[in-house]
């Protein structure tokens, strides 16, 4: 019980994030404003996005539920906090506003966020940073394909 708690705690949390970031969003992926522009060649097929983040929040709940559980400090509070609003709030910007620069701003920092997750607390977790990993690549890739975006539009 003492695990569960948490974890489902951070599983609504994560999955509150999708869904506000998908209500913030509008129709963004499917409008002819996105859909106009030059992508990247190595853009996903939209209906991957989908189950990507399922996944990815799937495992970020499961590391996130290790590490309160081994280091319940305000710092790994506060890193989620951040996390959490940088992740919501690039839809907005990025789909809702057009803010392409922005949007990669914010992306940068997201991935300086997840990078300060796994390098903080990989010693103290071991095995279980891997499932911050998905994130970490998920983000990375995110973020190549805004800069592309800016860059060739």
């Amino acid at each position: 019980m003492k695990f569960l708690k948490p974890l489902f705690v951070f599983l609504i949390l994560n999955f509150g994030a999708l869904g506000l970031g998908i209500l913030l969003m509008g129709n963004g992926p499917t409008s002819d404003w996105y859909t106009s522009m030059n992508q990247a060649p190595w853009t996903p097929p939209n209906w991957l996005f989908g189950i990507a983040w399922t996944f990815i929040m799937l495992c970020f709940s499961f590391y996130m539920t290790f590490l309160y559980l081994k280091h319940p400090t305000n710092k790994v509070i506060a890193l989620f906090i951040f996390q959490f609003v940088l992740n919501v709030a690039w839809n907005f910007i990025f789909f809702n506003q057009h803010l392409i620069a922005f949007g990669l701003l914010t992306l940068i920092a997201l991935t300086f966020v997840i990078t300060a997750f796994l390098v903080t607390y990989f010693r103290l977790l071991k095995a279980y940073s891997l499932l911050i990993v998905p994130y970490f690549i998920w983000i990375y890739i995110a973020t190549t394909l805004n800069l592309y975006i800016l860059i060739n539009n």
